[in-house]
């Protein structure tokens, strides 16, 4: 049996008021997410940003709060905005929910890991394991931690590469920005010079250094013959710098004592072969044989 619409004593005057309503509450639910979004995280930059003035909270602590507050904030207004549309169409979102089953199957199929990043996540923030511009190495990423999330962690490798970990599988954190680092640099020198004065070459080469550059904390000093190669004598040399400066340090001792050695007459040796030819054999042919 067919029910036949009498198209032509439909009410459309009525169906278009209703869906211009409807499409006007829709654009206005959307404005005021967008605004009240914006303001939440304006009134959470003026806030933290207060907190950065106090001595108990270091920065690198106050950002990583900001970020977390910040992702909570649209967790909220994302949940929000989506039961105000429900409502709008007449739908409740407690029943849709129960009826369709959808809290047993979460939690069957994707609320154990849920569950289990935003545990990790608060551990990791509680116990202050990395905070926001951090140099840490979790598993095979390195670098700089950008966000410390509910479920993700963001961290930006030296390359520009950013890495989106999920928390659970943070299981092991190597923070390098926890007090100060060391600088290491090895410095090969021939072994027809001298050692002793090489030492001594290295050593005024470092206190310049260290007098120049205030991020050094301790040293530099050279502590000695690291090892043998096979064309140089291997000289080390150690400093303790502020976080983050050890690289820097470590390209400025370089250079200052490449200049102090070729000041002095000391020779930093590159790899050579020695032939050694044996009477009536021809060079060319011993060269290079297996």
């Amino acid at each position: 049996m067919f029910v036949l619409f009498d198209l032509g004593n439909f009410d459309w005057e009525v169906l278009l008021i209703n869906t211009g309503i409807i499409v006007l509450k829709v654009i206005g639910i959307f404005i005021a997410f967008a605004i009240v979004k914006a303001v939440g995280n304006k009134v959470l930059q003026r806030t933290f940003t207060r907190l950065m003035n106090r001595e108990d909270i270091t920065e690198g602590r106050a950002l990583t709060l900001q970020r977390l507050a910040e992702n909570i904030l649209s967790y909220v207004l994302i949940f929000i905005l989506v039961a105000s549309l429900f409502s709008i169409f007449g739908l409740s979102v407690a029943s849709l929910i129960a009826g369709a089953g959808i809290v047993g199957l979460a939690i069957g199929f994707g609320a154990q890991g849920l569950v289990s990043d935003v545990v990790t996540g608060f551990f990791l923030l509680l116990e202050k394991q990395i905070d926001v511009n951090d140099y840490v190495t979790v598993g095979a990423v390195d670098g700089v931690v950008e966000a410390v999330g509910l479920r993700t962690t963001q961290i930006r490798s030296f390359d520009g590469t950013l890495n989106y970990l999920p928390n659970r599988e943070i299981t092991s954190v190597s923070n390098h920005s926890r007090g100060n680092m060391r600088a290491l640099v090895d410095i090969g020198i021939s072994y027809d010079d001298n050692i002793d004065y090489a030492i001594e070459v290295m050593q005024r080469a470092c206190d310049l250094v260290a007098s120049q550059n205030p991020v050094v904390v301790e040293g530099p000093n050279v502590i000695g013959v690291q090892a043998f190669g096979s064309s140089e004598v291997v000289l080390r040399v150690i400093a303790k710098t502020q976080n983050g400066e050890q690289w820097a340090v470590e390209r400025q001792l370089r250079k200052a004592i490449k200049e102090a050695f070729d000041t002095n007459g000391i020779e930093i040796p590159f790899p050579h072969q020695v032939l050694v030819q044996k009477n009536g054999e021809n060079p060319s042919n011993s060269f290079g044989q297996a």
